[in-house]
């Protein structure tokens, strides 16, 4: 399992984990598009903000390997903000390629892409 050095652990004076420390003995969680409902805590939807501007800084446009990266905070975006770079995707691998769907960040999280001439672009 590949480790994102530089990434943030979590989102800072909070529990929201954005790494996990170690693989799983038991098995990769699997990545799944989970619904994000207009009544999610602030707290919920800081922690998206958080995660996909860490994951843009990181990574920007750019594909990316899972890694060491949370499945419970990526399957928060993905299928919308964060999408497969390969074909056929394993949602159950350490070693899948992901890539931030540009165009749909954007209208999802305009607030983190203002002043970003390029990101209105998709890879």
């Amino acid at each position: 399992m590949l480790k994102h050095r530089g990434f943030p652990g979590r989102l800072p004076g909070s529990d929201f984990q954005f790494v996990i420390r170690r693989a799983n003995p038991r098995g990769v969680t699997r990545l799944v598009a989970r619904e994000r409902h207009a009544d999610r805590r602030p707290s919920d939807r800081a922690a998206d903000r958080a995660f996909l501007a860490a994951l843009w800084a990181h990574f920007g446009a750019e594909p990316f390997e899972r890694g060491n990266l949370d499945a419970g905070r990526l399957s928060w975006l993905f299928g919308r903000e964060v999408i497969p770079a390969e074909t056929p995707f394993d949602p159950e691998s350490y070693d899948a390629w992901l890539r931030i769907d540009v165009v749909r960040a954007r209208a999802g999280f305009p607030e983190l892409f203002a002043g970003d001439p390029g990101a209105g672009e998709s890879a």
